[in-house]
């Protein structure tokens, strides 16, 4: 999961034969608080744009439990075009990790370790965001 700009916020590993919907819910609550400049942190962000493989009625009502807005693309009815408007950033910040070269194939065999390549990669993209904005 990222944020507007490219910047990872949370990640979770899973097999490659299990669909994206169904760790929805435990990646939407990995998401760190947010912090404001006045008053208390912010848990969650205002609303979450997913593609078509997230329009389950299961992932809608994970949202609004959350009190996030709903922006899910809905198959069969709204048309690939639109959400490539905001696609584009997920699909950017996933080359960005491929440019490591540990990450473009999958060496190691224990999960800790990928995971904790994983976590470096996204540290130095989080890392170079922040030397941007300074």
């Amino acid at each position: 999961m990222v944020d507007r700009r490219g910047t990872p916020l949370a990640f979770c590993l899973t097999g490659a034969n299990t669909h994206d919907s169904m760790v929805f819910e435990a990646l939407v609550d990995a998401i760190p608080s947010i912090r404001q400049r006045r008053g208390p942190p912010r848990k969650r962000p205002a609303k979450l744009h997913a593609d078509k493989g997230y329009d389950f009625p299961k992932c809608r009502r994970a949202l609004t439990r959350r009190r996030i807005k709903v922006r899910i693309a809905r198959r069969g009815i709204e048309s690939p075009e639109r959400l490539g408007r905001h696609r584009w950033v997920v699909e950017r910040t996933l080359s960005w990790l491929s440019a490591f070269r540990r990450l473009r194939v999958r060496y190691e065999r224990r999960l800790d370790i990928h995971e904790a390549l994983v976590r470096l990669g996204c540290a130095l993209i989080t890392w170079g965001a922040v030397q941007r904005f300074c």
